[in-house]
């Protein structure tokens, strides 16, 4: 079970993240999309499905966004409505300032009831209002804690910047957080100074370390590359210009999401962090969920090959 590996410190999870349909969309329409992601994820080996929180970030930047934003449906009652019968546990992200403490304490009496799991994240822009901050969101969690696990974003962008995602880390386990989940990897350098700073970080204070999830996403085109460094993503130039180069950029990017989990996977067993991979599928062509299927399945193979699933 998702929790049980969680509190151990096992290595090797597996999770596959999606976000919800758009809001708006007729029931019959869910109903439908909600069937195809049941029979996609059928034959997948996972720990958990993420559902993730859709929020529009255009205020953080004040360069154009690549898409045009949509609110997607909440992802609490997507999974709850429509996804019980993928037999895994699901993780539903929140942003915990977007609700006042009443309305969290609630949403996370009905996340545990169903055996859901919060990952809590930050509001969409440093000038949104926020009415409960993610200390007093895991505050509030907390009461479920003995038979609960609570998740949080690392992001390895912030700490090539900031230098501090190893103390933001052991500042949110102090909460009570026991996994964390990365943005999207594409610059491996950055994701190893996170897990290299944070076993360093743990070793000095003797406490042990948290599960670190890496997120991998297939790219399948110019402009999904394009949004992905809008979204704060960090692609190599030398990454940027093989993709831009290649006759096929998502079977491109496909090789190169499996060389990084596999670069990845070496390097946490070196330095002794669990970890495990979360592996998006946030498009809409058919070919990229395909992509993320395929990528799913090799990371698990890769996984067991290496001793750390069974």
């Amino acid at each position: 079970m998702f929790p049980d590996k969680i509190r151990s410190g096992e290595s090797g999870i597996l999770l596959y993240g999606i976000t919800p349909p758009k809001e708006g969309t007729a029931p019959e329409r869910l109903a439908e999309i909600a069937g195809k992601t049941v029979a996609r994820l059928s034959g997948l080996d996972i720990d958990a499905l993420v559902v993730y929180d859709v929020q529009d970030e255009s205020a953080r930047t004040g360069e154009e966004r690549p898409f045009p934003f949509m609110n997607a449906l909440d992802p609490f009652a997507f999974a709850a409505g429509y996804l019980d019968s993928i037999p895994v546990p699901k993780i539903i992200y929140r942003p915990a300032g977007k609700f006042s403490g009443e309305e969290l304490s609630g949403w996370l009496d009905d996340l545990h009831a169903r055996g859901f799991y919060p990952v809590f994240v930050g509001v969409p822009a440093p000038d949104f209002p926020v009415k409960t901050s993610l200390a007093e969101a895991y505050r509030i969690w907390s009461r479920h804690a003995e038979s609960s696990v609570a998740g949080a974003v690392t992001i390895p962008e912030r700490h090539h910047v900031l230098k501090d995602e190893d103390a933001r880390i052991l500042d949110k386990m102090s909460s009570g957080v026991s996994f964390f989940i990365s943005q999207c990897i594409f610059n491996l350098g950055y994701a190893k100074q996170v897990v290299r700073d944070l076993a360093l970080s743990c070793a000095r204070r003797q406490v042990n370390p948290p599960t670190i999830i890496f997120t991998i996403t297939a790219c399948g085109s110019a402009k999904t590359l394009h949004f992905m460094e809008w979204l704060g993503i960090h692609v190599p130039e030398e990454l940027k210009e093989e993709l831009k180069k290649s006759e096929d950029i998502l079977e491109k990017s496909v090789k190169i999401c499996l060389d990084i989990a596999d670069e990845l996977t070496g390097f946490c067993m070196e330095v002794n962090i669990p970890f495990g991979f979360n592996v998006e599928s946030v498009a809409i062509r058919k070919a990229e969920i395909e992509a993320s299927i395929h990528i799913t399945d090799r990371i698990g193979q890769m996984l067991r090959d290496r001793g750390v699933r069974k």
